[in-house]
């Protein structure tokens, strides 16, 4: 099923996953404007359902729902214990400090309702990642060097990867709140993606991985190339333990 808010990618008696399109958010905004969450329960004609975590609004990707209050339950322990392994994708036009690696750090408010990654490690934000560089993509309307991130997140903080990038002096393409951008030239959506869940639920196992399906670059050939050849399976990168 598609609504210009979402997909269903699976559908069965403990949850609904989503691939919910990005620009889309997640509460109601204004009487007639229905946000993702009620979109869900209404097209699927659900009477129950429970959010169990979240996306920022630019983010596209995998999301989430359960059905019944003893999975949404199930649901909220997994991921209170770290036991849903998530991935993102993201583009940055920016090169990196560094490659790969680990960013960890206390976060704190900042400006315009950005956040900001601190020294200390008190109750820190913690993420791996990968980077690839793509070179030059270009087409009749992009021509930009980037680089292309795949993130573990290990906790899971208001914009926890926005800021991890924005610390490595790379920001994610389109985050208008963490980059500098006119109208002209603001690209036609924020590149971060929900892109691989892994969990066990009820003794069973389950394995998602949906690549990106919308913005100019995230569908560009070489962009599409490079997440095939890099992440095509993300739990099997050699992620240093931590």
């Amino acid at each position: 099923m598609l609504s210009n808010l979402f997909e269903v990618v699976e559908h069965n008696k403990h949850f609904v996953l989503i691939n919910k399109a990005a620009g889309t958010n997640f509460h109601d905004e204004g009487e007639l404007n229905l946000g993702l969450f009620n979109q869900v329960k209404t097209q699927l004609k659900l009477d129950e359902l429970y959010p169990v975590h979240r996306l920022d609004k630019m983010t596209s990707g995998l999301l989430i729902f359960a059905k019944t209050k003893v999975s949404a339950n199930a649901f909220l322990t997994l991921f209170s214990e770290h036991k849903v392994e998530k991935y993102y994708l993201a583009l940055s036009e920016h090169k990196p400090k560094k490659k790969q690696g680990i960013i960890k750090g206390d976060m704190s408010k900042s400006r315009r309702g950005a956040w900001k990654l601190l020294r200390s490690v008190n109750n820190p934000a913690v993420s791996q990642f990968f980077s690839f560089g793509l070179g030059k993509v270009t087409s009749k309307q992009i021509d930009k060097s980037l680089r292309l991130f795949i993130i573990k997140p290990h906790s899971g903080k208001t914009h926890q990867i926005r800021v991890a990038l924005n610390s490595l002096s790379a920001p994610i393409l389109g985050d208008a709140l963490y980059n500098s951008y006119t109208n002209e030239h603001l690209p036609d959506r924020g590149y971060l993606h929900a892109y691989s869940l892994r969990f066990s639920l009820f003794e069973t196992q389950y394995e998602f991985i949906l690549p990106p399906n919308s913005g100019e670059y995230f569908t560009h050939s070489d962009v599409q190339n490079s997440i095939k050849e890099n992440t095509c399976t993300p739990w099997g990168l050699p992620w240093p333990k931590i």
